[in-house]
Order: C-alpha cells, then structure tokens, then sequence
C-alpha cells in the first residue's frame, strides 16, 4: 500500500557499552643480571616496585577504580603478568611510563602485551532500539541515530557502571587469553543475522552463569587496538574451574564453530606486599 511506512534496513552490528581501558603486559625476568646486584641494592629496587604496585593495588580513592595487579606466570611463557584497569588509554599509557622509569625495568624483557577496552554487548536490546529508532524516522548512522542510542543507553550504563568499571578482582589465579570471531569463506559470524548471532550468545552466556559462583569473567574488546577481537580474563581461586568452564564451553555453537583462540596465560596473585619475597625467590 501506498501509505505503508518503509523502514530502513538496521544495522547488523550490536549496540556495545565501553568502560575502564585496560593493559596487559607479560614479562621475562632477568634472573641472571637480577642475582650479580648487591643484596642491598635488589633489597631497596624491590622495595621501590613494592611501593608502586602497593599505590596501584589501592587505586583510586574517588571515582572509578583504576588499578593495576601483579600476577607469578605458571610455565615457560614468562614470569610476570601486571594487569591495569584505567579510565582511559593517557591513565594506560602513564601506568607504562611509571614503570619503565622504575629501577626494576631493565631486569623485565616484555615477552607480550595486549590492550583492551571493558565492553559489554547488549546483543538481546539491540534489535529493538534500533526499531524504536527507525519507527520514530529515524536513518542509521546520522547523529539523530546516534543520539537516540546515547540516550536509550543511558539508564543501561549508569545500571551497569560497576560491570564497566570494575574492581580487580582478589582471587588467587588468573586465566587471560584472547580470541576471535572466524569471519572465513565457509563459517563467517559476521555474516549471520542479527538474531541467530543473539540466541546463540544467549546460550553461550547461560553456561557463563553456572560458574558464576566460582569465576569472575571480564570481557575486553579489542578490535581496532589490538591483533585479537577480545580478552577474556577470568579469576578464581581454584584453577580447575578454569578448565571445567572453558571445556564446557566448547561444546556450544559460539565456540564450536565460530572461536579461535589465542595463547592461554595461567598466573598466580602476588600482593604488593609480598612482591620483594618474590624478586627473592622466598614466596611461599
């Protein structure tokens, strides 16, 4: 009919929410250059790292969190991994700069970093704001469009501020990898529809939340800022639930047909407070 409205094609790509930038760096110590210093100079560089990381561990009094933490590596892909969360990429990037200028630097070789943003997929409200949008007249892409999901959004990340801006969790481990979409000729998930990719991240998540009580999961997105689409660090205190969980996992469609997966990291939590026993080889 004539008089029948026609709405525009909507967008295929979920409406996301962003929060804390977050940096991953992965370290080889030194051990051999470490172990020729003076027991009273290693003593006073450990002190000083302690000193730093201690401040970082606090973050900050107002605000959102922004801190930073220092995990022991298990295996052969290297000792440290310090973790920060911060408000921003400039925050990120002062971390990195504090501690290269640090007397512990020269004794840390980077074996890998990896930099992310907090993100939240709102794949289950997209489909209707954008409907809501294109109803109410108005195109894709336009800064009307834009504006009206800046502001239908609002009230979901002022909800979600703590999911976004998080604290580092205290568990004891920590597992971190990063992964992608497959985007091939045969299996390309950003060619299915909208709604297909919505109900299988509903069942992805549902096994998610069985391990709730056990695993804290932060996922970071990364497209355009890092070789990866996203992180995912998880932390327990028991590392089997690491297994459990990821295994699990792979039996559903997102990961079974669409995954690919990137190195896993497996760390240990070292407190501030006890980073000199570790420079000492002491850590119980």
């Amino acid at each position: 009919m004539n008089g029948d409205i026609v709405l525009p094609e909507l967008p295929q790509v979920p409406i996301t929410l962003e929060g804390s930038s977050v940096l991953h760096q992965m370290f080889r110590f030194d051990w051999a250059a470490w172990k020729k210093l003076p027991a009273a100079e290693r003593a006073a560089i450990a002190s000083e790292f302690s000193e730093i990381l201690g401040r970082w561990e606090a973050g900050s009094a107002e605000g959102h969190p922004n801190q930073s933490a220092l995990f022991s590596q298990i295996g052969h892909k290297g000792d440290l991994t310090l973790i920060h969360f911060r408000e921003s990429l400039e925050e990120l990037n002062r971390a990195e700069l504090e501690l290269a200028q640090s007397g512990i630097y020269p004794y840390l070789q980077v074996t890998s970093s990896y930099l992310s943003v907090v993100e939240l997929g709102l794949y289950e409200s997209s489909e209707k704001i954008y409907s809501e949008l294109a109803a109410a007249g108005l195109e894709p892409g336009t800064p009307e469009w834009n504006a009206g999901i800046k502001e239908k959004t609002a009230r979901t990340f002022a909800s979600l501020a703590s999911r976004l801006y998080p604290s580092i969790p205290p568990a004891k481990y920590l597992c971190f990898y990063p992964m992608d979409r497959k985007r091939g000729e045969q299996v390309n998930w950003y060619a299915e529809p909208m709604g297909d990719r919505r109900a299988m991240m509903h069942e992805h998540g549902l096994i998610g939340r069985r391990y709730a009580d056990s695993v804290r999961q932060i996922i970071t997105g990364s497209i355009g800022l890092d070789d990866w689409e996203w992180g995912v660090d998880l932390f327990a205190e028991d590392p089997v639930v690491f297994k459990k969980l990821i295994y699990e996992m792979r039996f559903d469609k997102v990961s079974a047909v669409y995954a690919s997966f990137g190195q896993f990291f497996l760390s240990v939590r070292v407190p501030a407070a006890n980073a000199s026993q570790w420079f000492e080889g002491t850590l119980a």
